[in-house]
């Protein structure tokens, strides 16, 4: 834990900012994003962040990329007419805290031409904690997710699960995918900081 973790998800809007909100609290740590896409849309992830962890705003860092249109990073940088470069996507210097890194999509989605998120994990050199779904779909996800990551030997921390509580779905994923369950998130509503430090 001295250097902190990536936090990826089985897919998009899967809960990695509650999760990461949720890990930041108990950590103290340091949030960084590396690329935000839908920035011009809503509330950023980061700004989410933040709002419900309760930490200070000097705990949290900008993205290196900040893209308006609410699709694939690869997708909505060529919309600005920019490239993603992976050799902008370092961790910034911050005082010695574990960082939550905050992946965009889930594990596969391009950043530009000839790189996926899984590449910048690899890059990154962080263990990986991944978030799930609780409901139907679940187990076939986060088994195709877990043989991703461990395709290119990234370290797996665990799996926090985010939703209604499924104990089959639950049992399956840590037998099949011989992984830890780091936490149970419940689906919470409303979704408040006080409701979301009592879970897990």
């Amino acid at each position: 834990m001295e250097r902190g973790f990536f936090v990826t998800g089985t897919d998009t809007g899967v809960g990695k900012s509650v999760a990461s909100a949720w890990l930041l609290h108990r950590w103290d740590g340091n949030y960084w994003k590396p690329v935000q896409s839908g920035a011009g849309s809503e509330e950023s992830d980061t700004a989410f962040v933040q709002r419900l962890s309760g930490l200070p705003a000097e705990r949290f860092h900008p993205p290196a990329y900040t893209l308006a249109l609410p699709r694939s990073p690869h997708e909505a940088a060529n919309h600005e007419g920019i490239t993603i470069r992976m050799d902008h996507l370092k961790l910034p210097n911050a005082a010695p805290r574990p960082w939550v890194v905050e992946g965009a999509g889930g594990i596969m989605v391009p950043l530009n031409e000839n790189h996926l998120m899984l590449d910048l994990m690899v890059q990154l050199e962080l263990p990986i904690i991944l978030v799930a779904r609780t409901t139907l779909g679940t187990i076939n996800h986060t088994l195709l997710s877990l043989a991703a990551l461990r395709s290119r030997n990234l370290t797996i921390a665990g799996v926090i699960l985010n939703g209604v509580p499924d104990h089959e779905n639950r049992r399956a994923i840590t037998h099949y995918g011989q992984v830890a369950i780091l936490a149970d998130i419940p689906l919470l509503q409303p979704l408040e900081r006080t409701q979301l430090l009592r879970s897990g």
